[in-house]
């Protein structure tokens, strides 16, 4: 069964497997808020500033560039990829992501 949205994309059932829980989401994919972020959408993204891939941070809800050493915010499911809006990581706090350890 898929449905169309307004944009006029097709959506199935199999897209809702395809996603990311947001932040103080539960073990079903959704947030408290039912939001999600698209898996697809995520492997597309790089980091703006070192073409690098990112790696998504469900606790703060954030796309880490470890090469770039930033945190990009997630707001509303949309990835605010600006640098200007970036946090900077502390070598600890990507020590501890990279070993899985957060």
């Amino acid at each position: 069964m898929s449905e169309t949205s307004s944009a006029g994309e097709q959506h199935t059932k199999a897209d809702h497997h395809n996603s990311v829980p947001a932040a103080g989401a539960s073990k079903r994919g959704e947030s408290k808020a039912g939001v999600t972020i698209d898996r697809k959408l995520l492997d597309m993204l790089v980091c703006p500033v070192t073409k690098s891939v990112l790696h998504y941070d469900p606790e703060r809800d954030e796309l880490l560039s470890y090469a770039a050493k930033v945190a990009y915010p997630i707001r509303d499911s949309i990835p605010i990829m600006l640098i200007e809006e970036a946090r900077q990581l502390s070598d600890e706090e990507l020590a501890k992501h990279k070993t899985g350890k957060t």
